[in-house]
């Protein structure tokens, strides 16, 4: 798909190519313009950012004074458009829909048809510089190319319009000319974390021919190398720093990027070698779930230049408080690891049922006494599971295998092995400490005749002193049909109670068998146990099964600062969004502000205001006062009223070596 868009790409006039770069907004006095990425899981999140890009103004309290900021003209999206593929199914109902509730379209305009010679213009509008509307300029990020970039090219680049904002782009990676000589480069990393030899052609032909020596340049990626890099002890994306150190040569004031869906900006410090970028910003926080940022706090170093972090959203504390809920809510977000935890654990304690030799624990006399012949007894399982049992052993070395592959590659091997050791240890020890509670409660009822009494039909001789008592059969009616049915009536009863008496069939078994061994069963018994065992088995089991992997992955993401992905995705976060709005002002300045809503709302009605205003035919949505469809159903916490600044600095396009940072402090060290 790289090498079909440049193939299809015309050259005009040196580096300048009609489809990659756009200059409608050089000549405005100033700008305003926004920055979002990974709406990825679309819904409710998604919606509460787009409903905040789309309104007129936000009015936020900023040190005791309110700040009227106007909505961008210019939206930039950093990829990662739709979770977890791409498809049409994903692309309409998590992307455009949450856009366009929050900016309709044109009425005229039909969603189902191809946009052939993009631009396409509103009527009215001779070309693009005449269009005011708000216009949106898309990047795809790695899950946007799992499918070669096709349904991104169909949704992004073959239509017009994203909700209510215009849509010009025709190719994966563009240039902007801003006004007051600022530029945006949007590249496209594809899946290999660089750009290819055709997009490093045009932006250095660019940067040679049409970006000036004093012009200042903003590079918007996908993914954030410089923390990614940092975190794998990975090199990345040769290119780019090729493009940036040795042809723009200081000019790249600002780095934007998604992919990891948090906030987190880092500034230069002052040093005697050159700054080949001045800002480090990464926000990802457009829809998908949280990630952590106390993990990358160690980040210091780029291109050969020192960083601090001038903000983080959440702040460190927050983020590592955040991640105890693995220990707390892992089984609550994720119960269908029950399923699979619990045949886990079946597996492990397979060949150690059932456990005869109870008594000394029982007639221990005192709590130590117990607890020590307890787990000595646990001991002896392990021990024997080792020795003689081939499925359970199996089942543990299999185990530790995948535990051991699951760690991050970017932990030594001996670190890794003993991870994965620590982690499958946990696991087996909650497994065989299970086990024997359970065969402690049944032995215990069975000493205390509540169990194993009457064989496999004590539910069924219950019923009938029950039946006898109560329902007296004078005329021999039941022993008529008894015989009319050949016998099937009461067989039928019979068995399928014993069916349904489960503790007593595993009761009795486990009686025979330590009498008389496992050798006494034939296979269809011995299958019957089992699946008695297994059912009460793996209803114990699912709970600690989660609580263990959970704990596993809070000391992780805790103490060794690995699985960031794994121990966030498996919470589902959807609250801590946010997106950068920037301001070109009338001297060259770039003013930028980080507006985040702490907590999404779950639910939303239909906005009385947007419904009450008038709509004319011809009428753009973004001409409306309330162009959202949805307000928050309880209205203190809808994301207008709850927004906050998290970060706002400024960079100075005269001095490189000196920029306003007022941030709010949010980093946690």
């Amino acid at each position: 798909m790289r090498m079909m868009q440049a193939a299809m790409s015309t050259v005009h006039d040196g580096a300048e190519r009609g489809d990659l770069l756009y200059s409608q907004f050089n000549e405005k006095d100033d700008l305003w313009f926004d920055f979002m990425a990974d709406t990825g899981d679309g819904g409710n999140s998604s919606y509460a950012v787009a409903r905040l890009l789309a309104q007129p103004t936000i009015n936020v309290n900023r040190g005791g004074s309110m700040l009227e900021l106007p909505r961008g003209d210019l939206l930039l999206i950093g990829g990662d458009l739709a979770y977890p593929n791409p498809s049409a199914f994903t692309y309409e109902r998590r992307l455009f829909c949450p856009f366009e509730y929050a900016l309709q379209p044109p009425s005229w305009y039909k969603e189902e048809l191809i946009a052939v010679n993009k631009p396409e213009v509103p009527s009215g509008v001779s070309e693009l510089k005449q269009y005011h509307g708000p216009q949106c300029f898309v990047i795809p990020g790695n899950h946007d190319w799992f499918d070669g970039l096709h349904t991104f090219m169909r949704y992004i680049c073959h239509k017009s319009w994203l909700g209510g904002w215009f849509m010009p782009q025709k190719k994966s990676y563009f240039a902007l000319q801003l006004p007051k000589r600022w530029w945006v480069f949007g590249l496209d990393l594809a899946l290999h974390n660089d750009i290819d030899v055709y997009q490093f052609k045009f932006f250095s032909e660019l940067v040679k021919e049409k970006v000036g020596d004093d012009d200042c340049v903003i590079i918007m990626t996908h993914e954030p190398n410089w923390l990614l890099d940092w975190y794998w002890d990975d090199v990345s994306g040769k290119n780019v720093s090729h493009l940036i150190c040795d042809y723009l040569k200081g000019r790249c004031k600002l780095r934007i990027a998604g992919d990891l869906h948090h906030y987190m900006r880092h500034s230069s410090v002052k040093s005697d070698g050159p700054v080949h970028v001045q800002h480090l910003l990464v926000n990802g926080c457009g829809g998908a779930f949280l990630h952590p940022t106390h993990v990358f706090g160690n980040f210091k170093k780029l291109y050969g230049t020192s960083y601090d972090c001038k903000a983080a959203y959440p702040s460190y504390e927050d983020s590592s408080r955040i991640a105890l809920g693995n220990i707390l809510k892992f089984r609550k977000k994720n119960w269908q690891f029950d399923f699979i935890g619990g045949i886990i654990y079946f597996i492990l304690t397979f060949s150690m049922f059932p456990q005869c030799k109870l008594g000394h624990i029982l007639q221990a006399d005192s709590f130590s006494g117990h607890l020590g012949s307890f787990f000595g007894t646990v001991w002896n399982a392990f021990t024997y599971m080792l020795e003689h049992s081939y499925v359970s052993l199996a089942g543990a070395l299999l185990l530790l295998i995948v535990a051991i592959t699951f760690v991050p590659s970017k932990v030594s091997r001996k670190k890794r092995a003993i991870i994965g050791v620590l982690h499958v240890s946990a696991h087996l020890a909650a497994a065989l400490v299970l086990m024997l509670l359970l065969e402690l409660g049944v032995e215990t009822c069975i000493r205390h005749k509540l169990l194993a009494t009457s064989g496999y039909h004590t539910l069924y001789q219950w019923y009938r002193s029950v039946e006898s008592e109560h329902f007296p059969d004078p005329t021999g009616l039941r022993v008529r049909i008894e015989q009319w049915t050949f016998g099937l009536y009461p067989a039928c009863i019979k068995y399928l109670m014993s069916a349904f008496d489960v503790p007593e069939v595993m009761a009795v078994t486990r009686s025979n068998i330590c009498k008389k061994g496992m050798e006494s069963l034939s296979r269809g018994g011995a299958a019957i146990y089992y699946a008695s065992v297994f059912l009460y088995f793996w209803v114990f089991s699912t709970p600690v099964v989660s609580l263990v992997f959970g704990s596993y992955l809070y000391v992780c993401i805790n103490w060794l600062h690995i699985h960031f992905d794994e121990a966030f995705s498996s919470l589902r976060i959807a609250n801590y969004k946010a997106f950068t709005r920037f301001h070109i002002t009338t001297n060259g300045d770039l003013e930028v502000f980080t507006l985040a809503v702490d907590k999404v709302p779950k639910e939303w009605k239909l906005d009385p205001e947007w419904e009450g205003e008038p709509r004319p035919s011809e009428q753009l949505s973004h001409k409306r006062k309330h162009p959202s469809k949805w307000s928050a159903a309880s209205p203190q916490h809808d994301p207008i009223h709850t927004v906050k600044v998290v970060d706002h600095f400024v960079i100075k396009q005269t001095d490189d070596s000196v920029s306003t940072d007022e941030s709010n402090g949010l980093v946690a060290h």
